[in-house]
């Protein structure tokens, strides 16, 4: 049986918060209860949790539970991946029909933290896949968060407020050119090694 891309245009995001404190659990849950996620379907298990909507909520709420948990002055990474237009993505498409003002962008405006940024770009089933992806970075550079090409990701600095609007930048182009990508990303805060580049 052939798979093909649903038509929901819904985005997902599955991520987990990794707090470096003895009190990781009450981060992690305080976090979690201090974002409103209304317009969002969200389902929380052992391993992650998962936020499903459209995308501007969406990475409205991923942006909030980053720079709140950051906001502790812990060592925090938030990890996660980023999905639109996998097959037979339709849980949760009642939340496609909210407006588009975002519920958290005054909670957090004030709050700025610097947030260094390891993503990575995958256009499914596209063969001018690698012209997206440069496409991606040229936005990073326009937007002056982009860092370096890594191993495997690029690299992104600034701060949230910025890494956030270009992770958002990209993801948006890259869904306009292709049905189905997937971005994953890697967010620390408050690291106490030295920024290496």
């Amino acid at each position: 049986m052939t798979e093909v891309c649903g038509t929901s245009r819904i985005v997902g995001f599955r991520f987990s918060l990794y707090p470096m404190a003895d009190n990781f659990v009450d981060i992690i849950l305080s976090t979690l209860q201090q974002v409103d996620t209304s317009k969002v379907w969200v389902k929380t298990d052992d391993i992650s949790t998962v936020i499903r909507g459209k995308m501007d909520h969406v990475f409205d709420v991923a942006k909030t539970i980053y720079l709140i948990a950051a906001n502790t002055k812990k060592h925090v990474v938030l990890n996660g991946t980023f999905s639109i237009g996998c097959p037979g993505d339709s849980d949760g498409d009642v939340y496609m029909s909210e407006d588009d003002v975002r519920m958290n962008e005054d909670r957090v405006k004030n709050i700025h933290i610097e947030a260094p940024t390891q993503f990575a770009l995958y256009p499914m089933n596209n063969e001018n896949y690698m012209q997206i992806i440069a496409d991606v970075v040229e936005i990073a550079k326009q937007q002056n968060t982009f860092t370096a090409g890594i191993h495997y990701a690029s690299r992104l600095d600034g701060d949230a407020h910025d890494v956030f609007t270009t992770l958002e930048r990209a993801f948006h182009y890259s869904q306009e050119k292709v049905k189905h990508v997937t971005m994953t990303v890697n967010i620390s805060a408050n690291s106490p090694s030295t920024k290496k580049k």
